[in-house]
């Protein structure tokens, strides 16, 4: 079955809480003013009325300033955030290359995690018991496999997440600047397996700022400002768009 995903006037909000933490003070005035809680905060649309398809064989790159809504879409996308309005609908299993280790059990050894992080991504028991073997070998952590993760170090604790990510085969593969974790030999086996993947996935969607990454891996590039689409174009076409509209812009 063909593997798709469709984006049909998307939004997402957020809200921006002018003071997250008022004192009883703030509340007692606020209450004898006869000001509202709503009063508290602002709201945006990170991402704003957006449609979108992509189709088998799409490598799509994401790029935009800081603040543009690529994150946020390519989370919602991931299941992440739920659309304040429109849909998100897809044909194909997601692996997402974002915030690796997010679901991870500090108490629990590498073993029960991998397990664990597993089942997070979609996987079941039996899938993980037959792949636990090749991420244990990747990660490179042998004896630390037995121990709890609260032990490791910011480096272990990358390796495994992202070996354990990268170990199952993705028919749509979410890429959030994932390009280097660990020490020099690890990153480059790391971006090693990062293109093998790439090539198997049927879909790829990369987040990056890395313009060198994102036109070396993708055949379509979209660009985003405030939460919307500025350009979908070809890799070249979209870079030459964003480094004259979007980046002398902020510097001129």
């Amino acid at each position: 079955m063909k593997t798709f995903v469709r984006i049909r006037d998307l939004s997402v909000k957020f809200r921006i809480y002018r003071n997250p933490n008022p004192s009883l003070k703030d509340l007692a005035v606020n209450r004898f003013l006869g000001k509202k809680q709503r009063d508290q905060y602002t709201e945006f649309f990170a991402v704003n009325r957006m449609t979108l398809n992509i189709e088998s064989g799409d490598r799509l790159g994401i790029i935009g300033m800081n603040g543009a809504g690529k994150s946020t879409l390519l989370k919602t996308i991931a299941g992440i955030y739920s659309p304040h309005e429109g849909s998100v609908s897809m044909n194909g299993r997601i692996t997402p290359l974002m915030e690796l280790g997010a679901g991870f059990d500090a108490e629990q050894t590498g073993w029960d995690n991998i397990f664990l992080n597993g089942a997070l991504l979609g996987f079941s028991p039996a899938e993980v018991e037959k792949k636990k073997q090749a991420i244990a070998e990747f990660s490179e952590l042998g004896e630390f496999l037995d121990l709890p993760v609260k032990y490791y170090s910011s480096g272990m604790y990358g390796r495994l997440a992202f070996s354990i990510a990268t170990m199952m085969e993705p028919e749509i593969l979410l890429i959030d600047e994932v390009f280097a974790t660990g020490d020099a030999h690890f990153v480059e086996k790391s971006s090693q397996r990062i293109l093998q993947l790439v090539e198997l996935s049927q879909i790829v969607i990369i987040v990056s700022h890395s313009l060198e990454q994102i036109k070396k891996l993708c055949n379509r590039v979209i660009v985003m400002d405030k939460g919307i689409i500025l350009k979908d174009a070809s890799p070249q076409e979209a870079l030459d768009f964003y480094t004259e509209n979007i980046i002398h812009a902020q510097h001129s």
